[in-house]
């Protein structure tokens, strides 16, 4: 295996309403058991990359605690190791927020790895890849930069803050923001494989051009100078960008045969575990098409909705087309449709909470109703 470190970026272009105030994506709670940083970082142990840097560009409080020493994602015990970078200074506008900035911030963590090639991973998508046959894949095709991205044919949902590529055969000759103009895009992963060196050519380029500059942006100013290559990936694809699209890629996942796109016996994805008592189904519960996870106590009925830890459903409550995160509490007789509910929430009286199909509604994190 070509030598390669792994940088997993906070990817702050994304906005996801109510849920990122409390926490950054890479924190979200994802189908009950897993957070969303756990498929970067377990692609990268899997692809044999265990020297990992992990950007936080605020609120580092939950991943920290999450990620801890990393001994649960299977990296080598003596000479791999992750790196929580957390920001150094206080932004005094949003518009610096970017990856090259917090690259520049940290630059001594880049410069000091001895590995001839890096890997960038976004901590905002979900899907699994190789990285290690596309690095080896990219040493072979000599090109300067290779970039991962997912032919959508939905474009004009759900990708709004997102990058597509346009291709000539395998060149890619620009990288460009989704105008959801069309439905069939090359969708970019923001995924990068190059030469360290030629990474920290990029970074001095992009702060001569502009403080505003991320990776993509001067890497698509240098398309025309550099050989720059576009790789297609295969099987689950999910941006979390948006409520609707965390609540769509945790939905999507409830079916068996898309679940199976994603999790597969030689590819595990790890993640930090929480031991708890099984949940107790009672004789008055129904579930129907859901994932519940353990140390819940379920009363009522439950369909096509994914359900957290330690969740409580009282008696005579009905739970239909919702993401429940960890530790809520839904009463007796409460009806929900369509809802996200956050970690701690308590919805305790006799309450009817509906939202339109494809629109979810926002129960915030600690809220009583």
């Amino acid at each position: 295996m070509a030598k390669a470190f792994g940088i997993v970026t906070s990817s702050p272009e994304h906005k996801v309403e109510g849920m990122q105030d409390f926490r950054p994506i890479g924190a979200f709670s994802f189908l009950g058991r897993f957070r969303v940083i756990d498929f970067p970082i377990s692609n990268f142990s899997n692809s044999g990359i265990d020297n990992i840097q992990v950007y936080i560009t605020k609120a580092p409080r939950s991943l920290i605690a999450h990620i801890g020493t990393g001994r649960h994602y299977n990296i080598n015990s003596k000479r791999g190791k992750i790196q929580l970078i957390v920001p150094s200074e206080t932004l005094v506008n949003q518009v610096y927020n970017t990856n090259i900035n917090a690259f520049f911030s940290n630059i001594d963590y880049i410069q000091r790895q001895t590995k001839e090639y890096v890997v960038i991973a976004p901590s905002c998508m979900v899907f699994t890849q190789n990285y290690d046959e596309l690095l080896q894949d990219h040493v072979k095709s000599g090109a300067d930069i290779t970039l991962l991205y997912h032919k959508v044919f939905d474009a004009k949902e759900g990708y709004s803050t997102c990058n597509a590529l346009t291709l000539d055969g395998e060149k890619v000759t620009a990288i460009t923001p989704n105008l959801g103009d069309e439905d069939t895009k090359d969708m970019f992963m923001e995924s990068f494989v190059m030469k360290k060196d030629l990474l920290l050519d990029l970074m001095q380029a992009a702060r001569e051009t502009s403080s505003m500059y991320t990776l993509a942006n001067i890497v698509n100013a240098k398309c025309g100078e550099l050989k720059v290559r576009g790789v297609e990936h295969h099987g689950f694809f999910a941006p979390i960008t948006s409520l609707e699209t965390y609540f769509k890629a945790n939905q999507t996942l409830i079916d068996i045969d898309e679940s199976a796109s994603l999790f597969t016996s030689d590819w595990p994805i790890y993640t930090r575990t929480s031991d708890s008592c099984p949940t107790q189904f009672y004789d008055d519960a129904v579930v129907k098409n859901s994932l519940v996870s353990n140390g819940c106590e379920i009363h009522g009925t439950i369909e096509d909705s994914v359900i957290g830890r330690g969740v409580t459903i009282g008696k005579g409550a009905v739970i239909r087309n919702c993401v429940v995160n960890s530790s809520t509490v839904i009463g007796d007789n409460v009806v929900l449709q369509n809802q996200i509910v956050d970690k701690y929430a308590k919805i305790i009286h006799e309450n009817k909470i509906l939202a339109e199909p494809g629109k979810p509604g926002y129960i915030k994190r600690r809220d009583i109703l």
